[in-house]
């Protein structure tokens, strides 16, 4: 009997404010070095402390879900939704329930795969606990209280582990170029849960048992949580057995989810309206505004940058993964051509482009993670990253030199590759008139080579071309070293 994966997909994201979401209290993200620093009588529920809600958080909200194409709800408000648990102060979250601030939605994940949102609501987070080892005791720490929090919710529309880690990975993409969100996992600003239940064959597609998969921390767990409970779900069904609804976790040591607690339903929670919070009414004027907000999200920018630039997919998968990073190369293509009109490349705008682009997704990129550091922070403007790639395309360097004018740019100081090439001697040697006495030298030295050509031994012609290489300590430009062998030895037919 084949089982059928149903799956959908629960995610929080902390959202970068100045304050928290009903206090003044700095935001700090729950990434504070010391505990309990950035608390106040609002976030640690002192008897009387009054929530005053955040708008930027609330319009954070708003701009992801037009980003995704959700119907922003003129009418809203928020919720108690009621647990204990020992770092939520005041006994229940402050969230939403039947009147999100965004409705249906949906996110192209790939062609031909597209995942539906059922609703994006905001929410404050959570302290956090901390277990002390051999210690008897739990220590609280609020800084992460009251942090805002949006949580999309997706319909159950996904059907394998590889496309639910897309769809988080495509959503994040999303995030972080509306700058809402750094949405870095390893620090718990991104959370995600699954929901995961199989069906039979031809069955009805909800009719299984939903397993729910809670705050799993990287993209490549989340794949993992999802493809070991699709086995675990399988291996009890086929022996007979019956899925438990029930809250399980990922176990990072064990690769293997662990049961939790029962799951809980809704009415568990015994939502009800936040009496201290007056609901919210908005117009579509306040929509508009919203919407001029939103940049060229990563779909757009990646059809434009291949139609436009002619890039290969693999560049522009890398290139628009982050926003500063696409950014950056449009201000490299802009500088580029700056350069061409004003005469100051002689080589092919197109190929500069390419050139650039190449150079990024290779070397920089390698370089840059090696050193743990983004584009951003590189030290290499827009304008000395241009310079450097106009040298290369016209062919004052060659690769090896380029490599390490890139390397002492990187290194700080002077990033003019002008200079660096001018410090290290690094020009290439492209004037005919410099090369033809080495040429000729090399060919008067290596006859049997000449032979071997006249013979039809193409070998034979790239000899010599190495041979000047060597006499000219690689600073040759190695196409002009070609025409200047051609020609001497037509002459020697």
């Amino acid at each position: 009997m084949r089982y059928i994966p149903v799956i959908g997909m629960e995610v929080h994201a902390e959202l970068k404010t100045a304050s928290k979401m009903f206090c003044s209290c700095k935001n700090g993200l729950g990434q504070e070095s010391e505990p309990n620093v950035h608390i106040c009588p609002v976030c640690t529920a002192q008897p009387g402390a009054l929530p005053t809600p955040n708008r930027k958080a609330i319009e954070s909200v708003q701009r992801a879900g037009l980003a995704l194409g959700c119907e922003l709800l003129t009418h809203s408000k928020f919720d108690r939704k009621n647990y204990f648990y020992p770092d939520l102060p005041k006994g229940y979250q402050i969230s939403q329930y039947d009147e999100p601030f965004c409705g249906k939605g949906e996110l192209v994940i790939r062609e031909g795969k597209t995942v539906g949102i059922t609703r994006i609501h905001m929410e404050e987070d959570t302290g956090k606990l901390y277990h002390p080892t051999g210690a008897d005791y739990t220590l609280v720490d609020l800084n992460r209280a009251g942090v805002p929090l949006m949580e999309l919710v997706t319909e159950p529309d996904i059907d394998s582990a590889a496309d639910a880690k897309l769809f988080c990975q495509k959503l994040r993409q999303i995030l972080r170029y509306l700058d809402v969100s750094d949405a870095d996992m390893e620090k718990g600003q991104m959370r995600c849960e699954a929901n995961i239940s199989l069906h039979k064959e031809g069955t009805e597609k909800l009719s299984g048992t939903k397993v729910e998969v809670k705050n799993i921390n990287s993209f490549k767990a989340v794949e993992k949580a999802i493809e070991f409970e699709i086995i675990r779900q399988t291996e009890e069904l086929e022996a007979g057995k019956k899925i438990v609804q029930e809250t399980r976790g990922w176990d990072e040591n064990r690769q293997a989810t662990v049961s939790q607690r029962k799951k809980e339903s809704a009415h568990d929670y015994r939502y009800f309206p936040e009496p201290d919070i007056p609901p919210f009414t908005f117009t579509a004027a306040d929509f508009d505004q919203l919407r001029h907000t939103i940049p060229e999200l990563p779909a757009v920018k990646e059809e434009r940058f291949t139609k436009q630039y002619g890039l290969s997919a693999e560049a522009v998968n890398v290139i628009t993964t982050e926003k500063p990073t696409a950014d950056y190369f449009e201000a490299v293509v802009s500088e580029l051509g700056g350069k061409k009109d004003g005469g100051e490349m002689s080589a092919d705008g197109e190929k500069a482009i390419r050139l650039a682009a190449n150079y990024i997704v290779t070397e920089l990129r390698k370089r840059l993670a090696d050193s743990g550091r983004s584009i951003a922070d590189s030290g290499i403007t827009p304008e000395n990253y241009a310079e450097f790639i106009a040298i290369l395309a016209d062919g004052k360097i060659n690769s090896s030199a380029a490599q390490t004018v890139l390397g002492e740019m990187l290194l700080g100081g002077d990033n003019d590759p002008s200079h660096i090439i001018d410090r290290l001697n690094l020009g290439q040697m492209s004037d005919s008139g410099e090369l033809n006495g080495i040429v000729d030298s090399v060919l008067a030295a290596n006859e049997k080579s000449i032979a071997d050509f006249h013979a039809g031994k193409q070998n034979a012609l790239q000899f010599l071309v190495g041979q000047v290489m060597k006499g000219t300590k690689g600073k040759a430009n190695p196409s002009v070293v070609l025409d200047l062998l051609r020609e001497r030895l037509e002459r020697t037919v």
